[in-house]
């Protein structure tokens, strides 16, 4: 099976923050990124701190912190910053651990195709825990989920939910058309 379009593969994110301390404390202490390296850079208004994160030691840094973020913008540009998790399971205890921090924004949900958790960090960025679903639905679809149910009643309930919505259909199917498309078909 190909993998993905040869010559680019997504690595990483840096964003501009106003506390980089309090943002590297909640992207350490609730998501579990390890501050793999920081300093200082000469940028166009003046000396920039950085902290470089990882939750995975074949990745130098996954998300960079970068100093110099106004105290107050009209508008942020980061509509969100997902992180796909390994399981459901690991998602719901995210989900109860960000609940138990008091974290902002709380919004479990399904769209049909992935049950995702969304919240704030510290500045107000968004932030999509995710895992994908055995099944693709037509997007946009974004649904409350009733995540504080056994995980097994979980992806039954949203299984039934995704039944009903136009597109549904296995994800292999949807990969493999999607692989067509774009032109790395098995």
């Amino acid at each position: 099976m190909s993998t993905q379009r040869p010559g680019l593969r997504f690595s990483h994110l840096g964003f501009y923050v106003t506390d980089i301390e309090k943002q590297a404390q909640f992207y350490q202490q609730l998501l579990e990124f390890t501050v793999t390296d920081r300093g200082f850079l000469e940028g166009p208004n003046g000396p920039m701190q950085l902290v470089f994160m990882s939750r995975d030691p074949d990745e130098h840094h996954q998300l960079v912190l970068i100093s110099g973020r106004p105290e107050h913008l009209a508008f942020n540009v980061i509509n969100q910053i997902s992180l796909k998790a390994d399981s459901l399971s690991t998602l719901q205890s995210f989900y109860r651990r960000l609940k138990e921090a008091g974290v902002a924004d709380i919004a479990p949900i399904t769209h049909g195709n992935a049950l995702s958790v969304y919240c704030r960090d510290p500045e107000g960025n968004r932030l999509e825990l995710y895992v994908d679903t055995p099944w693709y639905v037509t997007q946009p679809c974004r649904v409350p989920a009733p995540f504080d149910l056994p995980e097994n009643e979980l992806l039954a309930w949203a299984e039934k939910h995704a039944r009903t919505l136009e597109g549904f259909r296995s994800r292999s199917q949807w990969r493999s058309e999607m692989a067509q498309r774009m032109g790395v078909a098995d």
